[in-house]
């Protein structure tokens, strides 16, 4: 196919830029042409590292445009975010490109997509790498779209990566993908945020095929951004900075957190004291989320307070600040999302409010993420021992997995080609597995030096600072292997602190009182998981499944707190955490907590105060859980029925488990002991049931039941902590 020369390809490219942006006057950015004259000129594999805001999109959708005005076909874009989406779609159209996405939001608009791509009406699809393991899109529209790709564009390319710090198992699938286009067919990757070792390693798989990968990578230092770190200490003082301080900062900005429940804990205490903020977290509705997104881009917020569910493309260019309750565990990620930050301003600014609680996060976050041979046999076993597909909630009963690590090592698995989603399920395809625990120790080895290098950046411009660090942004630039990393002059360890670090007394204590605030609800569970019966849980000789029977069920309960809280949820992983070989530290409730207990009752508007207390046999803490109960009875003068009868055989039960298979264990655990079931059936009126921490709910439904079955009118839940 013939193509433009040099030239012509020049001006063209200037014509589709000029439209896009909107400037009669705008030129490229250095690079950005470059990389178009090696996708269309010369049909050439190119990965392209640059800043957040350099003008990556434009590069893909100009060379998309030009490609398909040679007669190519459209542009496949893999695109990690509905958010990136649907501001791309909406950026392509304003240069006059005609754009689609599927995803998961937009189904109801896949038919009339697909028309449109028979009609060879579109120039570039969106697709979100999770399609490309779906097996009605691999099956129907991928084929399709594969023999008629004019160009492959694989945006936040390090999630092909899993040195990466935001790896996506779906992303591996595009290493297929790559080897299955027609020769000729160019292909783009773009990131922001990509170490030599991540640009090594997504070359590579660019590669396939024995192609040459040309790299284009510019610095990474942001002007615009003024870099900072303040050290507050307690999650209190950190709060009342902010709210004292938020209108002060510029524009409308980003508060990032750690975890769901920090980001609604400051947004509901940055809201009460008069900002306008919203949450946004992995627990918010998807219609919420875009509402939210839309009122930060037209400045309707002073503030999104959200979790790291608002990452890659997010696009406001005008964004004026970024704060972090918290630290991101890597310098990495932190650029990624403070990147976000003055794209089109002269100046944003940029500060961390780094927390004691942040490595105890890193932990959990870590030790969740990575899949162990134990566990990818149990899944590949369960495959091969079923004679049909197995759905996701099928194969969650046969192994004993949480449905989020699940999900997540079947994607692994799949991309090793061990097992694949087919209609109705996940089947084993028979070829052969290895665990690589090499590789895995060497991630997992990273990570922790990511860990270290995000404390390192912390303590710039002190006296724990490496000789030599001190400026903020060269840190990060270098973190990223950026050969340009220099000082910038701007942020507080090259300039001074830029940000007031006073934090006056009424707003602290208001501060202090909410996140003292006690009494997080658990629901009840109201519905029996599903595979019960193959594991052998049967209720009076007839499988258990469905709806638990309103006579069965526990009434909504209460704990003080939760693990991730900002207010309690400190003192709690303290009371909760092992000792150095891994075992439950026990002791009496600490007063302090104790009196947190009483406070959490005393508001607690239960439709009848309950009249007894009973609680559940603890093995690891049995000090923690008797002085518990005992205290609430003696409290309260509630009457002490005493613990539930532990099984002789009684195992410590293991730790988070699925559903399916925490029921088994609890099934046959406990009993009702005759002197309390005669005391249950003279009682009138509700059982406090306590415990020391509510995980999947299932303890205190299992126990709650006996009591229930015993002549408990309803059971209250009650325990120190919850998790998550």
């Amino acid at each position: 196919m013939a193509h433009s020369t040099t030239p012509a390809l020049a001006d063209d490219a200037l014509a589709v830029l000029r439209d896009l942006t909107g400037r009669p006057d705008a030129t490229f950015h250095p690079g950005q042409f470059e990389a178009i004259e090696a996708l269309v000129a010369r049909h050439e594999r190119a990965l392209v590292v640059q800043r957040t805001g350099w003008g990556k999109s434009a590069v893909y959708f100009i060379a998309a445009l030009l490609q398909r005005r040679a007669g190519s076909g459209p542009a496949l874009i893999v695109s990690p975010l509905l958010a990136l989406m649907r501001d791309q779609v909406a950026a392509a159209e304003r240069a006059g490109v005609r754009a689609a996405a599927i995803n998961s939001a937009n189904v109801t608009e896949w038919r009339a997509i697909e028309q449109h791509l028979a009609d060879d009406d579109v120039d570039v699809l969106f697709v979100s790498p999770e399609r490309l393991v779906n097996p009605r899109f691999r099956a129907e529209q991928l084929p399709t779209l594969v023999e008629r790709c004019g160009l492959l564009v694989i945006d936040e390319a390090h999630c092909i990566s899993d040195w990466g710090h935001d790896f996506r198992p779906d992303y591996r699938r595009i290493r297929d993908l790559i080897t299955e286009l027609p020769a000729g067919v160019p292909v783009l990757a773009t990131t922001a945020t990509a170490n030599e070792r991540v640009v090594a390693d997504v070359a590579e798989q660019m590669a396939a095929g024995g192609h040459e990968v040309l790299t284009l990578r510019g610095a990474l230092a942001r002007e615009s951004l003024r870099l900072g770190v303040l050290e507050l200490g307690t999650p209190a003082r950190r709060l009342a900075w902010l709210a004292e301080h938020l209108d002060a900062l510029p524009g409308s900005g980003i508060v990032y957190c750690l975890t769901v429940s920090a980001a609604e804990d400051a947004a509901a205490l940055l809201a009460k004291a008069g900002h306008r903020v919203l949450p946004y977290t992995g627990r918010t509705d998807a219609a919420e989320r875009e509402a939210a997104e839309e009122a930060l881009k037209r400045n309707e917020v002073k503030a999104l307070v959200a979790t790291s569910a608002l990452g890659m493309g997010f696009d406001k260019p005008d964004l004026g600040f970024v704060v972090h309750l918290g630290a991101p565990s890597s310098p990495v990620a932190y650029y990624q999302q403070v990147g976000r930050a003055g794209r089109a301003t002269p100046s944003a600014d940029v500060l961390l409010l780094p927390g004691v609680e942040d490595r105890d996060i890193w932990h959990w976050f870590a030790t969740n993420a990575m899949p162990t041979q134990a566990k990818a046999d149990a899944v590949l076993g369960a495959l091969a021992e079923a004679d049909r597909p197995l759905s996701l909630a099928a194969l969650e009963a046969r192994v004993d997995i949480r449905r989020g690590p699940l999900e997540l090592l079947l994607k692994v698995l799949a991309v090793d080609g061990a097992v694949e989603a087919v209609q109705g399920g996940w089947v084993g395809t028979g070829r052969p597995w290895t665990y690589d625990a090499e590789r895995y120790e060497r991630v997992a080895a990273a990570r922790v030096a990511e860990q270290e290098a995000m404390l390192a950046y912390q303590r710039l411009g002190t006296d724990r600072a490496a000789p030599g660090e001190q400026c903020r942004m060269a840190f990060l630039t270098a973190e990223l292997d950026d050969p340009h990393a220099a000082p910038c002059g701007r942020c507080d360890t090259c300039a001074g602190p830029w940000y007031p670090t006073d934090v006056t007394v009424p707003v602290l204590e208001s501060a202090r009182e909410t996140l003292e605030h006690v009494g997080v609800p658990v629901a009840p569970r109201a519905l029996w998981p599903t595979g019960l019966d193959t594991l052998g849980v049967l209720a009076d000789g007839e499988p258990l499944k469905g709806k638990i029977p309103p006579g069965e069920q526990v009434a909504e309960g209460r704990v003080v707190a939760r693990l991730t809280d900002l207010g309690w949820g400190g003192r709690l992983r303290e009371l909760f955490a092992s000792d150095a070989e891994g075992n439950p530290v026990d002791a009496e409730v600490p007063p302090e907590l104790g009196r947190a207990v009483l406070r959490v009752l005393a508001g607690w508007e239960w439709e009848q105060r309950p009249v007894a207390v009973a609680w559940v046999p603890s093995l690891g803490r049995p000090r923690l859980v008797d002085t518990l109960a005992t205290g609430v009875a003696s409290a309260g003068r509630l009457e002490l029925l005493g613990p539930l009868e532990l099984s002789p055989t009684a195992e410590p039960l293991r730790g988070s488990t699925n559903s399916a298979y925490r029921v088994r264990d609890l099934w046959g655990r406990f009993s009702v002991p005759p002197t309390m079931a005669e005391r249950l059936a003279s009682l009138e009126g509700p059982v406090l049931l306590v415990d020391d921490l509510v995980d999947s709910r299932w303890t205190m439904t299992v126990a709650g039941r006996l009591l229930r079955q015993a002549g408990a009118d309803s059971v209250l839940p009650l325990a120190l902590a919850s998790v998550g």
